[in-house]
């Protein structure tokens, strides 16, 4: 399983056009070459670190690599602590997203 935080309005789009095709905040899919996910253990991190000034809830995607059509890829994403994440080189069908969660954004 891996998992990508998604804003809300972004995977309500991706709900009706059947895959998911955002990178990471701010950018698509076609702008960065692959999609940014993370394991159980990193996702909090990448919320606090490049989402933490959302106001708004995040949808955390839980996506079971087995159902994608596009390859996952374990690459150094911190090059200083060598820390491998899952990259997805192509969109996230909706169908392999077998569970969401809503997070409520942290209160000040």
């Amino acid at each position: 399983m891996i998992y990508h935080l998604a804003e809300q309005a972004d995977w309500e789009q991706a709900q009706r056009d059947g895959s998911y095709t955002r990178s990471t905040r701010g950018r698509s899919l076609a702008e960065e070459g692959f999609i940014h996910a993370s394991s159980a253990q990193q996702w909090p991190v990448v919320r606090s670190r490049f989402y933490a000034d959302v106001a708004e809830p995040l949808v955390l995607l839980h996506v079971d690599e087995t159902r994608l059509a596009s390859p996952v890829v374990h690459e150094v994403g911190d090059p200083a602590t060598g820390e491998t994440f899952p990259h997805v080189y192509g969109p996230i069908e909706v169908e392999a997203v077998v569970d969401t969660t809503i997070l409520e954004p942290p209160h000040a």
